[in-house]
């Protein structure tokens, strides 16, 4: 798939061409006219050094060709074959400019085969400092441009990585909620079997609505997170409790869409549902500083394999969805730690506190 790379100015590779090109030899006729009017010559002698540059800027137009003709060959066949059209355009400007020249000084007429040699190349280094430049400028802008297309290709990369690690999730809650609906079913429990089809329906509307890549308010955040315990309450009714304590603050602050999602449905599956009394489930936002930290608590029976800061392998695919899904945006700035507790299992994110304004001003890392 290519990749459009607009350049920085807005302006295109030809237009930046033009703009150089007839700037420099433009430059090189006001040097030349004020050179001769400082040694004494007659404003009139400007005609020489116009004709001189008028013919340098076309000749260099097919030196342009010649060194795109020859671009990608190897540099000492690049030399060889460049070696005789850079002295003919130098010959050429000196023809140009000769006999104008003469008007001025007819003593500067070369008086043999060598001395005219050498007028020829009395016009080489202008005809060489602009290859030198074509060739620089050329190089520079593939360079960067090559720069910006790895930059593109890896923000490419990592949202193609986070929509797999959110859509990653999908198929396992899917499947979770349609057993249950399938249980309700085998019971003849159809107000609640039509119930969870309908709450399914809607979290899914919003699910596949949402973009991966886009972040949301955790108010926006807890209304979809809402969505979801909808379904749960009609699997385990009373058996499910659910308290929040958001700082006021917090509600405003950006993270990326549905990551709570499968902490609460981890702590459903692993701490509510392997209790026949159920459990409590507890969400907390608060602000610390310049960090957003939010915490997901069961009071079940916590991870046994659980190892530090070590996710447990097999079981742990939400939480290590989570953690790839901060590392990817955040960098170090993103974490995710998860404890036992005497009761239960902790699960704290932390990640930069932002808000619209803030993300606005360009406070989003920017090497993710």
């Amino acid at each position: 798939m290519a990749i459009a790379i607009p350049h920085p100015l807005g302006l295109s590779h030809k237009q930046l061409f033009w703009i150089l090109h007839l700037g420099g030899w433009l430059a090189y006729l006001g040097l030349g006219y004020l050179s001769a009017l400082a040694y004494g010559k007659p404003g009139g002698y400007a005609m020489v050094y116009l004709a001189t540059g008028a013919t340098g800027a076309a000749t260099t137009l097919g030196l342009r060709y010649l060194l795109r003709a020859c671009r990608g060959r190897p540099p000492a066949l690049q030399l060889a074959i460049m070696v005789l059209p850079i002295l003919a355009s130098s010959a050429l400007m000196e023809r140009a400019g000769r006999h104008l020249k003469l008007e001025f000084c007819p003593d500067c007429s070369p008086e043999n085969t060598l001395t005219a040699f050498f007028y020829a190349l009395s016009n080489i280094y202008v005809v060489l400092a602009w290859v030198g430049l074509y060739l620089g400028i050329t190089y520079y802008r593939q360079s960067q441009d090559e720069t910006r297309r790895a930059l593109a290709a890896r923000t490419m990369a990592h949202q193609a990585q986070l929509k797999m690690l959110r859509y990653q999730l999908n198929p396992h809650f899917l499947f979770n909620t349609l057993n249950a609906i399938s249980t309700l079913v085998l019971d003849r429990d159809n107000a609640n079997a039509n119930r969870m089809v309908q709450s399914l329906s809607a979290f899914l509307r919003h699910s596949l609505d949402s973009d991966p890549m886009q972040r949301v308010t955790l108010r926006q955040e807890m209304d979809a997170l809402t969505l979801y315990l909808d379904i749960e309450k009609v699997r385990f009714a009373e058996r499910l409790q659910v308290e929040t304590e958001i700082d006021e603050d917090c509600w405003r602050a950006l993270l990326p869409s549905l990551l709570l999602q499968p902490l609460v449905e981890n702590a459903i599956k692993y701490a509510v549902a392997r209790q026949v009394e159920g459990g409590l489930l507890r969400i907390e936002a608060r602000r610390d500083g310049d960090r957003l930290v939010l915490t997901v608590t069961d009071n079940g029976p916590g991870c046994l394999a659980l190892e530090g800061d070590t996710l447990p392998a097999g079981n742990g695919v939400g939480l290590r969805n989570t953690r790839e899904r901060l590392r990817v945006l955040y960098g170090e700035a993103g974490t995710l730690c998860a404890r036992n507790l005497r009761h239960g299992l902790e699960v704290r994110l932390q990640l930069p506190f932002e808000t619209s304004a803030t993300s606005e001003r360009g406070l989003v890392r920017t090497d993710r």
